[in-house]
């Protein structure tokens, strides 16, 4: 019986090897313990030393130190919302992971599966993990010019049709699609807050698969969007990170890792 055990835990480090799995092993007594790295298959998308692979105004946009970095100054001010957006393509199913510090006064997002406006300059709309300086919104799903809020942080939500059918700002009531159902409190909204590093390093890590939205801030569930909206939900598109119309303040992002399953 041994014998057999052993030979199975054999073939199953051989089968992982030849996955190309990214493994650490240790040994407890005769058997070695394989243990799979939770990044396997998540790519870079940003280098730390350029903006190749992204498009966006440099007047807001640039690395500084390894870090992307978002910036308004008193002689920069927004008249609307701009985006540096990946160039690499337009994720459908995928987990997207990075950290990111925001001034207290800043407001920034992730979008993704959005498309581009063609009256704007670098202007997406589309689906956003929300993030702000007083974390008042940070993890929240916003939809950027469209449907506005889908769920809040603590909430995870089933998102329905528009009834009837009609013009989209038609169906948002202080913000917020009225079509938004709430199914589930993942936790209160100020105690989820405390969660959250002001004007520090969080990590942010989405996962994206077919109609369900889950944002991760420093690895707690924020917010869930089931999006049952057949009209209006996406299934593809670009990736983008913002900075948001409003006075002076500062973003920062690193360690940008893509996963597309």
């Amino acid at each position: 019986m041994k014998i057999i055990q052993l030979n199975l835990i054999i073939s199953s480090i051989i089968l992982i090897a030849s996955l190309g799995c990214s493994t650490n092993s240790s040994k407890e007594g005769n058997i070695e313990i394989i243990e799979v790295d939770e990044n396997e298959g998540f790519i870079s998308i940003f280098d730390g030393q350029s903006l190749d692979g992204w498009e966006g105004d440099s007047v807001y946009w640039r690395v500084e130190n390894g870090i992307l970095t978002g910036e308004i100054s008193p002689e920069t001010v927004l008249k609307n919302n701009t985006f540096l957006i990946w160039k690499g393509g337009e994720p459908a199913d995928f987990e997207l992971k990075l950290e990111f510090k925001i001034s207290e006064n800043g407001n920034s997002g992730i979008n993704y599966r959005s498309e581009k406006l063609e009256e704007l300059p670098f202007a997406l709309r589309g689906y956003q993990a929300d993030i702000d300086g007083k974390n008042t919104y940070t993890g929240q799903n916003y939809e950027e010019r469209k449907r506005t809020t889908l769920a809040y942080r603590g909430q995870k939500t089933n998102i329905q049709p528009q009834d009837p059918p009609g013009v989209l700002r038609d169906y948002v009531e202080k913000n917020a699609w009225k079509g938004l159902e709430l199914v589930e409190n993942l936790g209160d909204r100020d105690s989820l807050k405390t969660l959250i590093h002001a004007e520090d390093w969080n990590s942010m890590h989405l996962i994206i698969k077919e109609n369900v939205l889950q944002h991760f801030v420093n690895g707690v569930l924020m917010s869930e969007v089931v999006d049952n909206d057949p009209i209006n939900r996406s299934s593809k598109g670009l990736l983008g990170v913002q900075v948001h119309v409003g006075p002076p303040m500062k973003v920062e992002f690193r360690d940008i890792y893509l996963k597309e399953n």
